[in-house]
């Protein structure tokens, strides 16, 4: 029997989405200590998972794999389609498990596109990988223009960086009571309809955003700037899908972003991919802050919803057998 644990992650936005320039995509992400994903693999005849949502990923890593079946226990995850990258970690961890669990092993990156992962962003990939900050290097956009190339066709784009962030910062994470976030053929309908209207000069916002503020606040561990790069980084994309979700973010976000952002304690808030997941950059002392900062926001706009604290995950899934 084999267990592995892996969390969710953050993904701040793209580096690029217009057609005019060399590079499409290039994620820029983290990943968290939690919400986690964590499931046991063990070898069967046939695929056995009590979890419905999960089932399904079983079905694809056994067919991957070529192997006869698999008994799979998940026995924690996280909520699908909420801004986490629950699918490619769930892809990843059940593909990895029922390898092991068979005595074989199974590289993620190498499977990922055979599975429908990495075909825009690399950051869940990376993450699972090796954990940390990731800015992935992006697909050359001759290969995929507004649309991708058939599945499996294509590589996951390599980090470019992928750095360790200090252990103290921590993320306040909102998932407000709403609907899930796109996914599927509407996710890939809107995606083609951005990238065929982008605005390349976002783009050199962007790149001047990465090189001159963000990536130097990662080097220096400068949690002010971070925050205040990886909000400006999402409120850019924004300006790309504001046709698709009705606003530089999808509604309630924005008011939740406006209320963690006039905290003390919150250096900088977003959105990650299409929410309704929230973020704020805060630091482990004031946590607790952040929490009660939190719980307004979502009381402010009238909504439940579930507030958790994490911290940056600074490695990569990990494997146990028993």
């Amino acid at each position: 029997m084999v267990t592995v644990d892996t969390g969710a992650r953050l993904h701040f936005g793209f580096q690029n989405l217009a057609l005019a320039h060399e590079r499409l995509y290039g994620g820029v992400g983290v990943a968290l200590t939690a919400p986690r994903v964590v499931l046991r693999a063990e070898p069967a005849s046939a695929v056995v998972c009590e979890d419905p949502a999960v089932e399904p990923f079983v079905d694809d890593a056994v067919s991957a794999l070529g192997v006869e079946g698999a008994r799979v226990t998940v026995e924690e995850r996280f909520e699908r389609h909420a801004g986490f990258g629950s699918g490619t970690q769930l892809t990843l961890s059940t593909l990895v498990a029922v390898a092991r669990a068979h005595g074989e092993y199974a590289d993620a990156r190498t499977y990922a596109p055979k599975l429908g992962r990495g075909g825009r962003s690399g950051v869940g990939v990376a993450t699972f990988e090796n954990g940390g900050f990731v800015v992935d290097a992006g697909h050359p956009t001759e290969r995929f223009t507004s649309r991708p190339p058939a599945e499996g066709s294509w590589t996951v784009p390599e980090p470019i960086v992928q750095r360790d962030l200090p252990s103290s910062w921590r993320f306040v994470l909102i998932t407000p009571d709403a609907e899930s976030g796109k996914s599927g053929k509407p996710e890939e309908q809107s995606m083609r309809s951005v990238v065929e209207r982008a605005d390349p000069g976002i783009a050199d916002d962007i790149s001047h955003l990465l090189t001159r503020r963000l990536l130097p606040a990662v080097a220096e561990r400068d949690i002010g700037e971070f925050g205040n790069a990886v909000a400006r980084l999402g409120r850019l994309n924004g300006a790309w899908y504001a046709d698709e979700q009705g606003g530089v973010y999808r509604p309630p976000a924005g008011q939740l972003i406006d209320s963690l952002g006039g905290s003390p304690v919150i250096h900088g808030a977003g959105q990650s991919s299409w929410g309704p997941t929230v973020y704020g950059v805060t630091r482990e002392a004031d946590t607790a802050e952040a929490r009660e900062v939190a719980q307004t926001a979502l009381d402010t706009v009238g909504r439940g919803g579930t507030i958790r604290i994490a911290g940056p995950r600074n490695s990569g899934a990990r494997l146990d057998d028993e």
